[in-house]
């Protein structure tokens, strides 16, 4: 077996290296070779924004589901308070006079008991809400910006089409791919 590398090369490298060797080509292959560049690398900025954005929608869909599973908690210690409410009011009825006090102080205490944990759950409530919203508004950035990195690699790939094909007229359709891609890349970056 041999020592020496295996390379891979596509007809968009052997164009550029000719490209270079020769005086450094045409114009159209300098112009589409400068655009591929840029539009890879405004693209891979693109890309990790679309994966920051989704991770963050992730988390706070997250931290939604934790707020609701806690607020549920809060609101079924609230029932049992009120069952024991219930009971003690029950006692307060049957009881002799002389227990009848206690089970009052119980029914006033299992009342502030429940106030409380009702404010509680509703913060619980109202926290999960405001997560969801905030992992919607997060997704939609997240659609604007993974529609803008397709838009910079549907490009791309036109500026390797007119390369290969040689007809200047396609570069107009990646500068206006590009475009498009800059336009909702400015969008997600404005939160629309």
């Amino acid at each position: 077996m041999s020592e020496e590398a295996f390379e891979v090369r596509g007809p968009h490298d052997d164009h550029i290296e000719h490209a270079i060797s020769h005086g450094g080509g045409d114009s159209l292959s300098n112009r589409l070779a400068l655009t591929t560049a840029l539009l890879a690398t405004v693209g891979a900025l693109f890309g990790y924004m679309a994966g920051l954005t989704q991770a963050n929608a992730t988390l706070y869909k997250s931290t939604a589901a934790i707020r609701t599973t806690e607020a549920s908690d809060q609101w079924n210690y609230y029932q049992a308070k009120g069952n024991k409410q219930n009971l003690a009011e029950l006692g307060l009825v049957l009881a002799n006079p002389d227990q009848q006090q206690k089970f009052a102080a119980d029914i006033d205490r299992y009342n502030k008991e429940k106030a409380q944990i009702k404010v509680e759950a509703e913060r619980l409530a109202d926290e999960s809400k405001k997560m969801d919203q905030l992992s919607e508004e997060e997704m939609h950035v997240h659609h604007r910006w993974a529609q803008a990195t397709t838009l910079l690699q549907i490009a791309i790939a036109m500026a390797a089409i007119a390369l290969l094909t040689r007809k200047s007229w396609l570069q107009y359709l990646v500068y206006g791919f590009a475009a498009l891609g800059g336009v909702l890349g400015a969008l997600a970056l404005g939160g629309i």
